[in-house]
């Protein structure tokens, strides 16, 4: 499984950055892609009109879905604490996509830099 972060899924929808949607076409297909809550909010907050918010929560209906618990949360917790003793910040909304990832042994997809930084968490390299 491969969780997709925001990143992609904005250039799916916005239709940039052709290698990234054929490879999360391609993932989508697979039914390997899955989504979070988090996410999910943040997609659907650059939405520009109603027809373009159906259309997205069209799209996601289908995608395997990723819960966040209270396991999760301190997870993320957890990773932050670590990253800043190293004098890294990297922003709670990423952190909890990864210990998602991580609590289900899945990899992320993204163009986002700030994943690389996290110990631990496997990154989906388009084929």
């Amino acid at each position: 499984m491969v969780v997709v972060d925001s990143t992609l899924w904005i250039d799916f929808f916005r239709g940039s950055n052709e290698p990234g949607r054929a490879a999360l076409r391609q993932l989508i297909r697979a039914r390997q892609a899955v989504l979070t809550g988090i996410v999910l909010a943040e997609v659907l907050q650059g939405v520009r009109s109603e027809h373009e918010s159906i259309s997205v929560r069209d799209q996601f209906f289908s995608i395997p879905y990723f819960e966040t618990t209270k396991e999760t949360w301190t997870e993320a917790g957890y990773l932050s604490a670590e990253l800043r003793r190293k004098g890294l910040t990297i922003p709670l909304t990423d952190l909890i996509v990864a210990a998602l990832a991580m609590e289900h042994d899945a990899e992320v997809f993204t163009t986002d830099p700030h994943f690389e930084k996290i110990p631990g968490l496997k990154l989906y390299r388009a084929k």
